[in-house]
């Protein structure tokens, strides 16, 4: 056919299809009234932003990540990328171009597809997907698409279809609009976008996940070149502008623009906001929160390495993160939290491995035994019951009837006894006979009331077993519990959200502070956290010291469960209260050796704060009134003498009266030690 003709008898089909129904339609019923109507602009769901607690952005609450924004506050470049590669007609059609369908209809007869849709049918389909489906390929669904274009631009001037056609396009991630895009994919407003950046995202809409630049620059590049010469070609740009925006390197923000990756974080903010009765959902809102990037980025890091290296161990044996069942998340899982004590800012944390894979937040809803790690409220309950730290306890077999008339007989993880060892000693070496014991001497019911009283809610079982971590708790509101030891007895409730504005910046909402009553006087919390410190120094946790200096304070506690199905280390500085757990989410061995908590959890902490910058001695931890201080060796838990090697020396701390005798019969003594608390 010659070109002349194709080209008449191409217009006469366009003019056709876009003018009467023809067949297709007139086949159908007629349709009844829409409830909606497909030519109408309606406002698109909005999301609300989320800020970190140094003003950065760290992502959005919404079914949709968006923020509509004028087109008056755009630089006039950006839509015209848009209507350069979309619809470069935009200006002189009604919403159908037929010249534009005529050249699609001739390009397919030629063996060239391409489509026809003019930027005003693209947000008729893309605002209402339930009435113009744009998966439909048929003849009917485009005719009832362009008869809702030309109605939607006899009700609206062109500025607003283009506005609304740039706040509603999809540009991959979940991320819809203009805005929601520049702010993601290169870490600023869409009014701070450069020409070159303009382009890169006007090459989205024909494929998000074909041309997005974060993944695949190069395919971006060179349809954001093309682009850039099309606007040349409509005169949108001079070709020494479209040149040097060509020259500019393609550079996305990392982390998709955002500060810190913190999904499992904005799901508690999301939560405590509604349970509040903020709609944030809804959009609109911007929160400000606890959450601090530099401590975000290094938990994230941190337990990405930690966990990635126990699967790689030699004879490793339960499913890796590389190697796994498709939608199976039975691989090594991780929590971490870090907690501010003075306030209860929760500055990091990490529900899990995969967010992707499974949204479900270990940190906040686990439920898990903390091993070991509970032993620090058993030791200050003995404390507290006048037991010093050097008193002499048997780390020896035990076997204590059961109701069920078995017997429990406690062992150490190592599989030995050491035999009589002071209580400092114990805690040290974690000796789980010695923590029954304390159990048992101080009562069930006294120990759980202390635990309750630090701020562990979940049911602590009245057996033997819980002394040494069987009963299950909640790892954010574990750790907060030891924001005691750090504040001299008084422990903090988490903290996520400072504030949060509505969209005439008015505050609605925010967590305050919140301390709980003393769980323990400052006496006897500094005596059990400086047992905790010889943890870290000579015990379980040694290996925290091949990361943090020895002038950094630091105090903790690590946490085994039976058969190695987790991990704790809970670690105490003067800055922040921090928890790591590992395991898996049906309760297994982690593997058949070498598993603790000092070996497998604690470096993941130290390696955090290592991360973070937290390896330097911003505070002490100095002795309070009340404390009476005495120089004992530590091989036989007595008074020093002039004979005692200078290795074996060591400052003990005592309550009043429960000093060794010697220095009880001194009467001078008494007016050295301070004021006395309780």
């Amino acid at each position: 056919m010659p070109g002349s003709l194709l080209r008449s008898h191409v217009l006469r089909l366009a003019a056709a299809l876009v003018a009467v129904p023809g067949t297709v339609l007139a086949q159908q019923p007629a349709a009844a009234p829409a409830k909606s109507e497909a030519w109408q602009i309606v406002a698109p769901s909005q999301s609300s932003l989320v800020f970190a607690r140094d003003g950065s952005f760290i992502g959005e609450i919404g079914r949709q990540w968006r923020t509509s924004v004028s087109i008056r506050t755009l630089p006039k470049y950006l839509p015209q990328a848009f209507i350069a590669v979309e619809d470069h007609r935009f200006y002189q059609h009604n919403g159908v171009d037929v010249v534009g369908i005529a050249g699609a209809i001739k390009d397919n007869i030629l063996g060239a597809s391409r489509g026809a849709s003019t930027i005003t049918q693209q947000l008729v389909g893309n605002m209402h997907p339930d009435l113009v489906d744009r998966r439909d390929k048929s003849i009917a669904r485009k005719l009832r698409e362009q008869a809702a274009a030309r109605e939607m631009e006899r009700h609206y001037n062109k500025e607003q279809i283009l506005e609304a056609f740039l706040n509603q396009i999809d540009f991959g991630h979940g991320w819809f609009g203009i805005e929601s895009a520049s702010r993601h994919y290169f870490g600023k407003s869409a009014a701070q976008l450069s020409i070159a950046e303009a382009a890169s995202l006007a090459a989205l809409p024909k494929g998000p996940a074909i041309y997005d630049p974060a993944k695949y620059p190069d395919r971006n590049r060179n349809r954001r070149n093309a682009i850039l010469d099309l606007m040349v070609g409509q005169k949108f740009l001079a070709r020494a502008e479209a040149d040097a925006a060509k020259a500019q390197p393609l550079v996305t923000a990392p982390a998709g623009g955002m500060s810190a990756p913190s999904p499992y974080y904005l799901d508690v903010v999301r939560s405590l906001a509604e349970r509040a009765g903020i709609p944030v959902t809804q959009g609109g809102y911007r929160i400000y929160t606890a959450l601090d990037p530099l401590l975000q980025r290094s938990a994230v890091t941190a337990l990405a390495e930690g966990t990635a290296a126990v699967e790689a161990r030699p004879g490793y044996r339960n499913p890796t993160l590389a190697n796994h069942a498709k939608g199976s998340t039975e691989y090594l899982q991780g929590a971490v939290v870090a907690i501010d004590p003075s306030t209860g800012d929760v500055r990091a944390l990490v529900g899990g491995r995969n967010y992707q894979e499974s949204p479900f937040d270990r940190a906040v809803n686990g439920l898990r035994q903390p091993g070991s790690s509970f032993k620090p409220f058993v030791y200050a309950r003995a404390i507290l019951d006048s037991l010093p730290p050097n008193a002499i306890v048997p780390d020896t077999s035990l076997e204590i009837p059961q109701v069920d008339g078995s017997l429990y007989r406690p062992r150490n993880d190592d599989g030995e006894f050491l035999g009589n060892i002071t209580l400092r000693q114990a805690i040290t070496r974690s000796r789980n006979p010695v923590a029954v014991q304390l159990w048992l001497r101080s009562g069930a019911d006294s120990v759980i009331a202390l635990a309750q009283r630090f701020g562990i809610s979940t049911a602590i079982r009245p057996y033997p077993s819980s002394a040494i971590g069987a009963s299950e708790v909640h790892p954010i509101e574990f750790v907060a519990a030891y924001t005691a030891f750090a504040n001299l007895g008084t422990p903090v409730e988490p903290r996520f959200v400072y504030r949060v504005e509505d969209h005439n910046g008015r505050t609605v909402w925010g967590q305050p502070i919140r301390t709980l009553p003393p769980a323990l006087d400052p006496a006897t919390t500094f005596i059990v956290r400086d047992m905790m410190r010889d943890v870290v120094e000579r015990g379980t946790a040694t290996a925290v010291r091949r990361y943090i200096p020895r002038d950094v304070p630091v105090a903790g506690k690590t946490g085994t469960t039976n058969d190695n199905t987790d991990v704790w280390f809970v670690g105490v500085t003067p800055d922040i209260v921090a928890g790591v757990w590992l395991g898996l989410d049906h309760p297994r061995p982690i593997a058949e050796r070498g598993v603790a908590g000092g070996t497998l959890a604690a470096p993941i902490f130290s390696q955090m704060l290592l991360r973070a910058g937290l390896i330097h001695p911003t505070g002490t931890w100095p002795v309070p009134p009340g404390v009476v201080t005495a120089e004992l060796d530590r091989e036989t838990g007595r008074l020093s003498e002039p004979s005692t090697p200078v290795e074996r020396r060591y400052n003990e701390y005592f309550l009043p009266g429960t000093e060794p005798a010697a220095l009880r019969v001194d009467a001078r003594r008494l007016f050295t030690l301070g004021p006395i608390t309780f």
